[in-house]
């Protein structure tokens, strides 16, 4: 694959504390204003619901309809990925999320909102997926981990801070007035990577060796690539089903908590935001199965807790879906740059294009779920989620000295 940024001068890899801390804050918060508006739009559901008179499943798609664009754009830009110059494509990305996010404030109907969150997608999954492949290509194999931690990491503080946000906002001063904040915070987030990104020098590909179609077909003819694309596909197909449909279960009986309770009870993103720093390590101390086996079982445990009458053990259950979920979500993006040894840009497309897709296809059958068998039909959906990639692992063996040479490269 052609390198179009191996001239590049990123942000400095440091190997000091100092500096390594400094980086992964900018990693960190770069995925934060990246996909903010992804799931923060869950915590004001139940008013949306109400505002455009429609039922949970309808609405739920319509918020998740962000991830339909985040599958296309991943794909996209994975395809083309070794002609998009990293940091003009990151930027542009940011400056034109904030157009579909402003229009969302004054959409007159389901249709339009939908069409809008779309369009939300394929700007934060563009942004998202060149972010992936330059922190690939810029950081050697003893940083890529704490790399992709931290940026894994940012995207879990979204889930909780941006939740937080738009329930407090919305509740405060209304849902028009939700909207253009996020869309701040997109302009933030654009200013934040013109300054934290280094200008490119002009530079001059050399032939890829591959075609971008010949390198999807041999990444989906390698059996490790193809259950991986499979996991990240369920990950976020069981992420969506649960922090989605839960909404309507916490407002009603018996739990039935206020509007601006439902954006506090997203405090149980907070350990998932430290948990998921430890991800690489993990990984690298015990393999990529066991690691991910564990976080399922952990996710699945606190999937049984929500099926309680009891609020604590209910926010309790959200606490474990989220910690296993984001730390298999953060091991198997690790894995998908081990496993595909040429033109990674495009294997990490695919592999946003799988997991956003599994949170498109989550929202529309675990909806009709809903609706029409209830909270207990949702949860074992996602369950079966959960299953289904538990089993996809046992396929990620990398052979033993592969995974040794894995753990000596990350000085474990």
């Amino acid at each position: 694959m052609a390198d179009i940024s191996a001239s590049m001068k990123p942000m400095e890899m440091p190997r000091n504390s100092r500096g390594v801390l400094l980086r992964s804050l900018v990693i960190g918060l770069t995925a934060f204003l990246t996909v903010v508006d992804l799931f923060a739009t869950q915590a004001i559901l139940p008013s949306l619901t109400r505002h455009y008179n429609v039922t949970p499943a309808a609405m739920g798609f319509a918020v998740n309809a962000s991830t339909m664009g985040m599958a296309i754009a991943g794909l996209v830009v994975g395809f083309f990925s070794p002609h998009i110059d990293r940091r003009l494509g990151i930027l542009a990305s940011l400056v034109l999320l904030a157009v579909p996010t402003t229009l969302l404030a004054t959409a007159p109907d389901l249709t339009t909102f939908t069409v809008l969150r779309i369009l939300q997608g394929l700007c934060m999954a563009s942004a998202f997926a060149l972010t992936l492949a330059y922190l690939g290509e810029q950081c050697s194999s003893l940083d890529a981990g704490g790399a992709f931690a931290a940026y894994i990491t940012g995207n879990v503080a979204s889930n909780l801070i941006g939740r937080l946000i738009s329930a407090a906002v919305a509740d405060t001063l209304g849902l028009a007035s939700n909207f253009y904040f996020f869309a701040s915070l997109n302009l933030a987030g654009a200013v934040l990577v013109y300054f934290a990104i280094h200008r490119v020098q002009p530079t001059h590909a050399t032939a890829a060796v591959q075609s971008p179609l010949a390198a999807t077909i041999d990444h989906w003819r390698n059996p490790k690539l193809r259950s991986v694309f499979a996991i990240g596909f369920c990950i976020l197909f069981a992420f969506i089903g649960t922090f989605t449909f839960v909404n309507f279960v916490l407002v009603r009986p018996p739990l039935s908590i206020g509007m601006m309770d439902l954006g506090l009870v997203y405090f149980v993103f907070a350990p998932s935001v430290v948990t998921t720093l430890f991800a690489g390590q993990a990984v690298a101390r015990f393999g990529t199965r066991p690691t991910i086996w564990a976080a399922l079982a952990v996710a699945g445990a606190g999937l049984l807790l929500m099926l309680s009458s009891h609020l604590t053990e209910v926010l309790l259950g959200m606490v474990l879906v989220g910690i296993g979920t984001f730390f298999a979500q953060a091991s198997a993006t690790g894995f998908v740059g081990q496993a595909a040894r040429d033109s990674r840009g495009v294997a990490s497309g695919t592999y946003l294009a799988c997991y956003f897709f599994g949170g498109t296809v989550g929202s529309a059958v675990l909806g009709q779920l809903f609706d029409h068998f209830g909270w207990t039909a949702c949860v074992a959906g996602v369950g079966s989620s959960l299953a289904v990639a538990a089993i996809l692992t046992a396929r990620l063996n990398f052979h033993q000295t592969e995974e040794s040479a894995n753990v000596a490269d990350k000085g474990v």
